[in-house]
């Protein structure tokens, strides 16, 4: 049985080096919301499965060799060969902001449905870790996420992840609320938490302790910059953001989820699953990539050490 079972759609991500329009060469790599979060759990040295499906073309290839080099487990992940693997295009446009292109449209990842999971919810995780993403692809995906949270062997975690170039706030609260009493963690931004409360709930406090009484065990919530707090039900824990220089904020809260489910798999108290979490968030701004500069265990550490220093 894994530490951790996900699901989604892992695409194929091209990286601009400059604006599209001006001619940018594309880097190519792999990206996804749940397959991020896996690998992160991965380079901490816990057994992850990933389920979804990919196309019967050269980028679901590069998708499953890319999980498998990480350490993820795609035994039983699923191969369409009438659909294509879809596709994101990161394109730096002025300073540090990034537009996001979306090709997903038909394909493979849009086809996942509830059957795709049987075998792998019936072979259990302590974690099934969902994300707002993969509802928001279309009625097979989000029947998968709802089968998944009402099936799951042990905890889930649900992270609002909310893609406004996928779907609508009305629409992704009318899918995401009727989850929340089957969520045990539930991780939003500051700006999303309206989306999952009770309609009617006003301020950020509001929302959490709406959210709380319908049964959810913790709420974290991401502030950016400004770091993250734990909402339990006897208290609220709270951290700073560790200063980095930024580089790319894509996949930064991927990053988060993944330090902070590690956290609670290795038995830790709120309070470190939280410095583990944005310690891990940092690493991702401060590198390229969706994934790319997630730390392994052992490196948690390396970013105590002063800017410019050289590890020798």
């Amino acid at each position: 049985m894994p530490d951790v079972l996900t699901l989604g759609e892992a695409m194929a991500a091209m990286r601009a080096d400059r604006p599209l329009l001006l001619g940018g060469n594309l880097a190519l790599s792999v990206a996804g919301a749940e397959t991020n979060v896996a690998i992160g759990l991965a380079r901490f040295g816990h057994s992850v499965r990933w389920v979804g499906v990919n196309g019967e073309d050269e980028f679901g290839r590069l998708v499953l060799r890319t999980l498998r080099a990480e350490g993820v487990d795609v035994s039983h992940a699923v191969v369409d060969p009438a659909a294509p693997t879809g596709l994101v295009v990161f394109e730096p446009r002025v300073a540090d902001l990034t537009r996001v292109s979306y090709y997903r449209a038909g394909s493979a990842g849009s086809r996942l449905v509830p059957g795709h999971l049987s075998a792998a919810l019936a072979e259990g995780a302590r974690i099934v870790h969902l994300s707002g993403v993969t509802a928001a692809l279309g009625p097979g995906p989000r029947a998968a996420v709802e089968a998944a949270a009402h099936a799951a062997p042990g905890l889930v975690s649900l992270d609002v992840n909310y893609r406004a170039k996928l779907w609508s706030p009305q629409e992704a609260s009318a899918a995401l609320r009727p989850l929340v009493p089957l969520v045990d963690i539930l991780v939003a931004s500051d700006d999303e938490l309206a989306l999952v409360a009770p309609p009617g709930a006003g301020g950020e406090a509001e929302c959490v302790e709406a959210l709380l009484a319908q049964g959810v065990g913790e709420v974290v919530v991401k502030r950016g910059a400004a770091g993250a707090e734990v909402f339990t039900g006897s208290r609220s824990v709270a951290r700073p953001a560790v200063r980095v220089p930024v580089r790319d904020t894509v996949g930064a809260g991927d990053a988060f989820v993944a330090g902070y489910l590690s956290g609670l798999l290795d038995g830790l108290p709120v309070e470190e699953r939280l410095d583990r979490a944005v310690v891990t968030g940092a690493f991702a701004v401060a590198a390229t990539g969706d994934w790319e500069g997630l730390p392994f265990r052992d490196e948690l550490a390396l970013l105590d050490a002063a800017p410019g220093t050289a590890l020798r």
